[in-house]
């Protein structure tokens, strides 16, 4: 697995706040929204700070416990939905634990999720829609019938 880091997920309990605190509020310009899913900012030269709601992260990657305790995920995007089979293997191969194995998404891509020995939740994923231009830009592009808006 390359050692990077090009999305981090949040799981929030109210998308609409999120989106009113970072957007309206500290004047963040979204990369992407989607009321009612997910919200996402470009952060640095190809990161992404992924906001998703909690109820539907946890549907996807697996229980997460409290709200409370700010869940969240890292995002590895890879090439395929093979690379993702792989990289989830090798994951499982180290001591990591599948939390969701690989599988088409309903927005277009392909992902599974594990978490490392301490319990971080990573999820890896073939998101075909996003890409990082040489400038470090991100594009995402609408994949899916339930990503329109």
């Amino acid at each position: 697995m390359n050692p990077h880091v090009s999305v981090v997920t949040v799981g929030v309990r109210d998308l609409e706040v999120t989106y009113a605190f970072y957007a309206a509020r500290l004047g963040w310009t979204p990369l992407q929204y989607v009321p009612e899913e997910v919200l996402f900012f470009q952060v640095n030269h190809g990161l992404v700070l992924s906001f998703f709601r909690a109820d539907h992260l946890a549907a996807e990657a697996g229980p997460l416990g409290d709200i409370r305790d700010a869940p969240f995920t890292l995002g590895h995007n890879v090439e395929s939905p093979a690379d993702v089979d792989a990289v989830l293997a090798k994951a499982a191969g180290a001591g990591g634990q599948i939390t969701a194995p690989g599988s088409q998404m309903s927005w277009g891509g392909y992902s599974g999720y594990f978490t490392d020995p301490d319990g971080v939740r990573w999820e890896v994923c073939c998101n075909p829609g996003l890409t990082v231009g040489t400038s470090g830009q991100v594009t995402l592009a609408v994949l899916g019938p339930d990503m329109s808006g």
